[in-house]
């Protein structure tokens, strides 16, 4: 029967009004929607670099140094993530489900380097490893590490997580481990996204929802205690609440105080790209954890939605692809790498425009930090790679074992004839 409607490949009718995007969204096969992701990664990894030359230029100008320095090194870091993400993107999934264990004694490793001599302390936290010239955040790896490998333990265990001991071990001692040593680092902010890292995998792995809820109160409590015990911390929260000096020019609310004012004189257009007046050094670190304000001041109310509105694609994309799938380590995979991407740009942004107080931690794809941008590169790539639809792992090898094996059937099976014939 005539609809009067033109049919699409997938049978549903086609959609005139919301247009391409609204088609790649409402059709969930991954052929895709992992496209999509990897157009919607690249665009914020483009928006960030734009945005990071922007705001560092004026105080590398007045440091005596070269404006295009930062930017061409986030540049480098940036061509070394989207390297790293499509290698990991070709890899198989028994592959990926290997790495688990090697990643996560490695970034162990590392995290314990970080106080040798060749750690290194930046604005008071000691997480920094330098070598030969290059410097990297262990911390930033050990967040996939500790997903990939939290997804393996909790995929073989899936018959044992009635039982709370096998639900929290291996898994708390360490995810416990990890966060001790980033912890006794002053990194409070990355303690925090790596205790969302453990609850996300722990809720997608399918743990009883009472195991759950009592390690998150318990990281709640250690969360709370570290703040507490730090004068710097308990500053921010209190100018946050109110009760500091948020107009004071030394104030501990001084960088939020003008992160706001940025976002303000953004208006719904912007001042213009490369146009902002905060970044004239009135917001410390403008390339970094507050590079959002500088967009919003730039960009204005538009480029802001317009960033929140890739990431909510980002979202959705990942969540649709995820849910065709039937694999329970693919799915606590992306799942967690989406929820950690997705819940740390929420914290970035909430902590800009002052919903939260100022934690540090950086906007992914968008923050200066070439730890920061490869490690959420390589999680995209392990996303694309868990949701690999089945039968399409790329081996170069494959078409010529594939005629092999035929042709050793075909010489199998006229064997098997030719005996049966035999008198």
């Amino acid at each position: 029967m005539k609809t009067g409607q033109k049919q699409g490949g997938t049978g549903r009718p086609a959609r005139r009004g919301l247009g391409k995007l609204a088609v790649w969204l409402e059709d969930d096969s991954p052929g895709r929607l992992r496209p999509l992701i990897l157009a919607v990664v690249l665009t914020l990894s483009a928006i960030g670099l734009v945005e990071v030359a922007s705001a560092s230029s004026v105080e590398s100008v007045a440091a005596g140094n070269n404006p295009y320095d930062l930017p061409l090194k986030q540049a480098m870091w940036t061509v070394a993530g989207v390297v790293i993400m499509l290698v990991l993107a070709r890899m198989s999934l028994r592959r990926i489900r290997w790495l688990g264990w090697p990643l996560l004694i490695a970034s162990l490793f590392a995290l314990v380097l970080v106080f040798t001599p060749l750690g290194m302390s930046v604005n008071g936290n000691r997480n920094w490893l330098s070598v030969g010239g290059f410097t990297a955040q262990p911390s930033e790896f050990a967040k996939l590490a500790l997903i990939v490998w939290a997804a393996g333990i909790l995929d073989r265990k899936q018959a044992l997580l009635g039982q709370w001991k096998h639900a929290v071990i291996p898994l708390a001692p360490a995810g416990g481990l990890i966060m001790l040593i980033v912890a006794l680092g002053h990194d409070l902010g990355t303690t925090m996204i790596i205790m969302m890292i453990l609850a996300a995998t722990m809720f997608y792995g399918g743990v009883r929802m009472k195991v759950f809820s009592v390690a998150g109160m318990i990281c709640a409590v250690v969360a709370l205690v570290l703040a507490a015990t730090s004068g710097n911390r308990m500053g921010r929260i209190s100018s946050w609440l109110g009760m500091g000096s948020p107009e004071d020019a030394e104030g501990m609310g001084y960088q939020a105080q003008h992160g706001a004012y940025a976002l303000a004189s953004g208006s719904w257009f912007g001042v213009g790209l490369g146009q902002s007046r905060q970044k004239w050094n009135w917001i410390p670190e403008a390339h970094n954890d507050f590079i959002f304000s500088i967009l919003g001041e730039e960009l204005g109310l538009a480029g802001s939605l317009l960033v929140l509105g890739l990431f909510a694609i980002l979202a959705i994309a990942v969540f649709k692809t995820i849910a065709r799938t039937t694999d329970t380590f693919s799915r606590i995979v992306a799942c967690s790498v989406i929820t950690w991407i997705l819940g740390q740009a929420v914290i970035n942004i909430a902590m800009v425009s002052g919903l939260l107080p100022v934690i540090g931690v950086p906007l992914p794809f968008i923050s200066y930090g070439g730890s920061a941008m490869v490690s959420s590169l390589a999680g995209i790539g392990v996303i694309l790679a868990v949701t690999r639809p089945e039968g399409s792992v790329p081996e170069r090898v494959r078409p010529r074992s594939k005629a092999r094996l035929d042709r050793a059937q075909d010489t199998a099976e006229k064997q098997v004839r030719e005996h049966a014939y035999q008198p």
